[in-house]
């Protein structure tokens, strides 16, 4: 499995009402419409760069900290970022992202830099900087993680197999 995009650099400490305001929580049901809002209170013009299907977020430590909101992983997902590179992610946005077919990879993005041309490339265990032409090492994800991955999701996996394969 390999996926291309252009990075947009995040910093650390990134947690879920950063990606969602809590603002918008109850408010916004649509989740077409709570994209539009994805990043704001970092970033008001966060969603303008952001090219549906070649968008990967590139950020520090910690990424998704602070509430489990289900809705933080499905907004990067709706609003077509395709990936996800931090060096460490929160357990819980983890285990949420994985459930809905969201890839994120564990690396050092230190030297990755905003506007990047991005592939990860998960059978080689690498995210090529096709920009700087240097490679960085990835922490391998488990067979079942990237068959969950390939079926966009835990419940698309279920309905195609029946069961549960791990």
């Amino acid at each position: 499995m390999s996926v291309t995009g252009k990075s947009i650099k995040l910093g650390d400490n990134i947690n879920t009402d950063f990606i969602i305001s809590g603002r918008y929580k109850f408010a916004i049901t649509d989740m077409k419409e709570l994209a539009k809002h994805i990043m704001e209170d970092i970033d008001p013009d966060f969603p303008q760069k952001i090219i549906p299907g070649k968008t990967i977020i590139v950020a520090g430590n910690n990424f998704g900290m602070g509430s489990s909101r289900e809705q933080a992983p499905l907004v990067i997902k709706e609003a077509g970022i395709v990936a996800v590179l931090s060096s460490q992610f929160a357990r819980i946005f983890f285990r949420n992202s994985f459930n809905i077919g969201l890839l994120l990879i564990e690396t050092d993005t230190s030297r990755i830099n905003e506007g990047d041309d991005l592939e990860i490339d998960l059978n080689a265990g690498v995210v090529k900087n096709l920009t700087q032409r240097t490679n960085l090492e990835i922490k391998p994800l488990p067979k079942f993680m990237q068959e969950l991955l390939a079926e966009g999701g835990i419940v698309n996996y279920y309905k195609k197999h029946g069961e549960l394969k791990f």
